[in-house]
């Protein structure tokens, strides 16, 4: 089995930037391929998530100089939040200071309550998966577009003028972006279509594999199957609660029993024997990569657990 692990967080249900700064050095250290963190800026549950959200870009960009080899990136940054152009820049200039380090998670966007508390507009989801369509077209555009030229982009949601396609990122030709989630159709053409990677998050093997196919297909129809392009790297998203003991991966995953508007997840709670089981069972159907989420940050025993335990396997 080999398999690339990374290690996502959730700094909105509360984190200093201090302690994002701990985890991510501690990630390193530990062996693990990268650092990912989500984009949102609120709780999904009734925890407010003292002291609040912090900013996924700013501090991606914080990160970029204080560490040297991990890869960083969100999981996902919400097309709801920025306007392409911008997140463009914002992007690529991360990218210039972590020395080509950085991957882009984007997504249509979900949580509803979090735009009605900070005045986001929150179309509905067919117009959110069409701004996330543009979205894509116009980074990749812009990041693609070689110096000298510029870029310009006429759509139903984005127009761009004579863009400068400045700054460039250091990744040749662009940072690897991420398209994932659950959905039937459109995720998995626009995977096809624009991503390097395809992210299943937090569900089942057998949802997964489900998943995977549906991008297969997709890549069949969309011609990038043998179309010369790289192939899409398979991801999964895993929640983990493991432990020495069963007691402390129970007290791992009390968490999880907390009602959220997070959708039914399939979590490992249990021994780290169980992690690498599990992780074996998404290799065998095509995943290359795993980014596991653990929930509290000031639990550094647990990522030394699975760095000690579990890393050593894969």
């Amino acid at each position: 089995m080999s398999l690339r692990i990374c290690v996502f967080t959730e700094p909105q249900r509360g984190a200093e930037y201090e302690d994002q700064l701990r985890f991510a050095r501690l990630v390193e250290a530990g062996g693990f391929e990268g650092f990912f963190r989500a984009d949102h800026f609120q709780t999904m549950g009734a925890d407010p998530g003292l002291p609040g959200p912090t900013d996924a870009w700013l501090t991606l960009g914080a990160l970029a100089r204080e560490t040297s080899r991990i890869r960083l990136g969100t999981l996902v940054t919400s097309a709801t939040f920025r306007l392409p152009g911008p997140l463009a820049v914002m992007v690529a200039q991360v990218d210039r200071m972590s020395g080509g380090r950085v991957e882009l998670g984007l997504g249509a966007g979900w949580y509803e309550r979090e735009h009605t508390s900070y005045g986001i507009p929150f179309p509905p989801a067919s117009e959110r998966f069409d701004r996330l369509e543009e979205q894509l077209a116009v980074i990749t555009g812009l990041w693609r577009t070689p110096v000298g030229e510029t870029f310009s982009h006429r759509g139903d949601h984005y127009q761009l003028v004579d863009a400068p396609v400045l700054p460039k990122p250091v990744q040749v030709p662009a940072p690897p972006i991420i398209v994932g989630g659950r959905g039937l159709k459109r995720t998995p053409e626009l995977a096809a279509r624009y991503a390097d990677e395809f992210n299943m998050p937090f569900k089942s093997v057998a949802e997964t594999a489900r998943a995977y196919q549906r991008v297969a297909e997709a890549c069949e129809r969309t011609g990038r199957a043998g179309a010369g392009q790289p192939p899409l790297l398979l991801s999964a998203g895993v929640v983990v609660a493991i432990g020495r003991t069963d007691a402390e991966a129970q007290r791992r995953a009390a968490p999880l029993h907390v009602k959220s508007a997070l959708p039914p997840e399939d979590a490992v709670v249990g021994s780290p024997a169980q992690l690498v089981e599990r992780l074996g069972e998404f290799s065998a159907i095509g995943a290359g990569r795993i980014h596991l989420r653990l929930i509290d940050f000031h639990d550094l025993d647990h990522l030394e657990l699975i760095a000690g335990e579990v890393l050593p396997q894969l």
